[in-house]
């Protein structure tokens, strides 16, 4: 008997069976996972309170005729709305890091120009400018990120960011004392 002939069959000796496909009712909890599940008026009040100040942020832009609604106060608005007890979602981390990352936009904006890799480096920088002033609010670093990229006029970009940060916290602030469960919004200001 030649080794061409045992080959094959130690292959498939050691061959690990092939799972059986899971059946149709099984494989939903799968793709769902193990994290509880939300109550139905959580997931209206966090999903219609964001939409409400993204909606409010893009009249206000269209009125002024600048771009209010910038993806990273989208997540921020998402954040205060989902899990307003975190403390990235606390005004103090909503406002100071929109702007803390803002100025480090600028610098990088001002000493490099615009590039991917400049945006990058200000991403990270504004990160850790963040920890160190603790206002940790990860959408923060993509504003960083965008003035980078879009070399928006600070002296429109700036206030517009303040003002947009102010009122998604105080749509947060809002819309919880509108709730009448939950977590209280915010936790602390400053």
């Amino acid at each position: 008997m030649s080794t061409d002939q045992i080959a094959p069959e130690r292959e498939h000796e050691h061959a690990r069976p092939r799972p059986s496909a899971a059946p149709p009712g099984r494989i939903l909890p799968r793709l769902v996972g193990r994290a509880p599940a939300p109550a139905p008026g959580t997931v209206l009040h966090s999903a219609s309170g964001a939409t409400a100040v993204m909606l409010a942020l893009v009249a206000i832009g269209a009125a002024l005729h600048e771009p209010v609604l910038i993806p990273p106060l989208a997540a921020s608005a998402a954040i205060v709305h989902s899990v307003p007890g975190l403390p990235l979602a606390q005004p103090r981390s909503v406002i100071a890091g929109h702007l803390l990352c803002a100025a480090v936009g600028y610098a990088g904006l001002g000493a490099f120009g615009s590039s991917p890799w400049v945006a990058a480096v200000a991403a990270g920088l504004s990160l850790a400018v963040m920890t160190l002033a603790r206002t940790p609010h990860s959408p923060a670093c993509a504003t960083a990120v965008v003035i980078v990229l879009r070399t928006p006029d600070p002296r429109t970009f700036v206030p517009l960011l303040a003002g947009a940060a102010l009122l998604v916290v105080l749509a947060g602030c809002a819309l919880s004392r509108a709730r009448r469960t939950g977590t209280r919004y915010p936790q602390y200001w400053w």
